[in-house]
């Protein structure tokens, strides 16, 4: 099997998607930020945007995922939501877990816990 080179997307097409921007000064958005699509696609959106808003449609989708189904790099991806985004037709927020924050241990139980360990 012969591996396959990367295709990164014609620097032409990229420049056009993005409107010729080329880097994401908002923190909002990492790889693992998840994304919701608060409408359906509009008539005349960008085929990119209404590709994005599609795939968040059920459920939402991380970053990643979203840059690996549309085969585009995540900084061109990161621009295109944030567009959604400030137009109001996406979403974004840090996946969190609730239970993992209201279940922490005590500490009593950890120090024991700890001395245990130093037991065996």
């Amino acid at each position: 099997m012969t591996p396959q080179p990367l295709d990164l997307g014609d620097p032409d097409r990229l420049y056009t998607v993005t409107g010729g921007r080329s880097r994401v000064d908002d923190g909002a958005l990492d790889l693992v930020t998840l994304v919701s699509a608060e409408n359906d696609p509009a008539p005349g959106m960008q085929s990119e945007h209404v590709a994005i808003l599609r795939l968040c449609r059920r459920e939402p989708m991380a970053v990643v995922e979203l840059s690996s189904h549309l085969r585009l790099p995540v900084s061109v991806v990161k621009i295109l939501l944030l567009d959604l985004r400030d137009a109001g037709h996406i979403t974004v927020r840090h996946p969190t877990s609730a239970t993992a924050t209201n279940h922490l241990a005590d500490l009593e139980t950890l120090k024991q816990v700890l001395v245990g360990l130093q037991d065996l």
